[in-house]
């Protein structure tokens, strides 16, 4: 009996000290607030790709958020009260997820990690004054969810908007009005009826010469849906957290979905304001918006 007992105290001593010893317990994805961590005897600012290790601690600021990402390729989301909390703590709440999250971390962390540009991001294409860029990509039109959104350059703000959506011969199928700079639509409705290739316009109810240009929006093909419904099935499955957004997102821009990960960071973006700027940084590498001086 003492035997078993003293294996067991082995076995938890070996185990802890295993977590001790990995190189880092979390990578950070995003910080909102003027958060801080302790590694060894110093604090210092949180900064986004920053590694934690299990003993590091964290400082969290009023209102703070922090995105993590565990050693083990989970999403974890820290919002807390402001106050100083230890990183195994943390780490010692992450859940089993998908193994499907592993194969998007790499992608999510150095699309988090790359060098921002400190330049204003604009519509990606100029037509002049009157010109509304709509953020939709020009390639890689394809579509897999029923529920996108679409959203559009509104520095103008000549609110509010129409958005048309027609069929390729130009008959109406859906016709809304807006105050805001996006729009939710479910591909779905049965406003759509059978039609794979829709085109979408936005148009200022106030200036009527303030419009977009014509996009089509184009349903996914079998063969597209086949490949990523698996996975995509297995992360839409996951809490609809903001993090989770982020790796929905991956799914769709590895394949090429790009309204469709757009629309997964605009939803990120909604549940947490933070990720905002990944939104943005996306549109820019995909260039659907360019960088520009003001």
């Amino acid at each position: 009996m003492k035997s078993s007992k003293l294996a067991l105290v082995v076995m938890a001593l070996v185990g802890f000290g295993h977590i001790y010893a990995q190189e880092y317990a979390f990578k950070v994805l995003v910080s909102k607030g003027k958060n801080e961590m302790k590694s060894g005897s110093g604090w210092q600012p949180l900064k986004v790709g920053a590694s934690l290790k299990p003993a590091d601690e964290l400082k969290l600021s009023e209102n703070a958020y922090v995105g993590l990402v565990h050693v083990t390729g989970k999403p974890f989301e820290v919002k807390k009260p402001a106050g100083t909390y230890k990183v195994i703590d943390f780490a010692n709440q992450v859940k089993p997820g998908p193994s499907v999250l592993n194969k998007y971390t790499d992608f999510v962390l150095s699309s988090a990690t790359s060098p921002k540009n400190t330049l204003a991001a604009t519509g990606a294409v100029t037509r002049g004054d009157e010109f509304i860029a709509l953020y939709l990509p020009v390639n890689h039109n394809e579509v897999f969810g029923n529920k996108i959104i679409i959203s559009w350059d509104d520095e103008k703000k000549l609110k509010p908007y129409t958005v048309t959506f027609t069929t390729l011969f130009g008959d109406e199928l859906l016709k809304k009005e807006t105050s805001d700079s996006w729009m939710e639509v479910d591909l779905a409705d049965p406003t759509f009826g059978p039609e794979n290739n829709i085109i979408v316009n936005v148009v200022s109810k106030t200036n009527k010469n303030h419009k977009s240009e014509n996009f089509t929006l184009k349903k996914a093909p079998k063969a597209t849906r086949d490949k990523i419904k698996g996975p995509y099935a297995e992360l839409a499955a996951t809490e609809p957290t903001a993090i989770n957004k982020l790796f929905i997102a991956a799914l769709f821009e590895e394949n090429n979905l790009l309204i469709d990960a757009g629309t997964a960071f605009q939803e990120a973006a909604k549940l947490e304001p933070a990720y905002q700027q990944s939104y943005t940084d996306f549109l820019v590498r995909n260039n659907i918006k360019k960088l520009v001086k003001k």
